[in-house]
């Protein structure tokens, strides 16, 4: 099957990796994935959520906007008479699960990191986005807090990134941009560890069903793609290894 892009079935779009594009959070980073691109910034707070007082330990959580014009035609804002819509609650809470899969709170202390994801420009995985460019947010706010002393040390103990696979036309591909995302009979979110554990899978028959056979075909290339993302955020990261 020819795609909207020639790219083999397996293959990503171009990822580009840009730190600290903004000038305060503690980690920020806008994320390039083919024509996708989400900034994401990482906010250090000393303090937790009232269910985290006293108890030593930390927090992560995030939060998820899109821009009006991210894509072809102006949508409303995310927060329209001061209540955020039902797509951005449930992904943000998506990357706040991911991220918080990465995280020994108790290294952290009892302080807070939220890490906003923004998305400028919107061309298919846009969640996935957010979770692979946030991790790499979090990871630099995580490691200033070791250099200024505050912690001992990462309390990051694996890379989480994420990809979105599905079936279009019958044929099982990897990261799907919207022409592809739009016309999937399946459409399936695979959030990994670098370890090979499997943080979350979100899959719907979007125009019909799958069999277990498609399932582990999904599986076998969001696996693959985990791999390679691992890669690039640990390239953008300076090697960093993490315990």
């Amino acid at each position: 099957m020819n795609r909207f892009d020639g790219r083999k079935t397996d293959e990503l779009r171009p990822v580009k990796i840009v730190k600290d594009f903004t000038r305060y959070a503690e980690g920020s980073v806008l994320i390039e994935w083919g024509n996708t691109k989400v900034l994401c910034n990482a906010s250090v707070e000393e303090s937790v959520p009232p269910f985290k007082k006293g108890s030593g330990e930390g927090w992560v959580t995030a939060e998820y906007s899109m821009l009006p014009r991210a894509t072809a035609t102006r949508n409303k804002r995310d927060i329209n008479k001061l209540k955020l819509n039902q797509r951005s609650t449930e992904i943000q809470r998506l990357i706040g699960r991911a991220l918080r899969a990465a995280v020994d709170f108790t290294e952290l202390g009892e302080r807070s990191i939220t890490v906003d994801c923004d998305v400028l420009q919107a061309d298919g995985g846009t969640r996935t986005a957010s979770i692979t460019g946030g991790f790499v947010a979090l990871a630099m706010a995580c490691r200033k807090l070791v250099a200024e002393g505050l912690i001992e040390k990462m309390p990051l103990h694996r890379y989480i990134s994420a990809v979105s696979v599905g079936v279009v036309d019958g044929v099982a591909m990897a990261d799907l941009r919207y022409e592809e995302d739009s016309a999937a009979e399946v459409d399936m979110n695979i959030i990994m560890t670098d370890e090979g554990s499997f943080v979350e899978v979100q899959g719907t028959g979007e125009h019909g069903t799958f069999t277990q056979e498609q399932l582990l075909e999904l599986l076998a290339l969001g696996r693959k793609a985990a791999g390679e993302l691992k890669e690039l955020q640990q390239a953008a990261l300076d090697g960093l290894e993490l315990s």
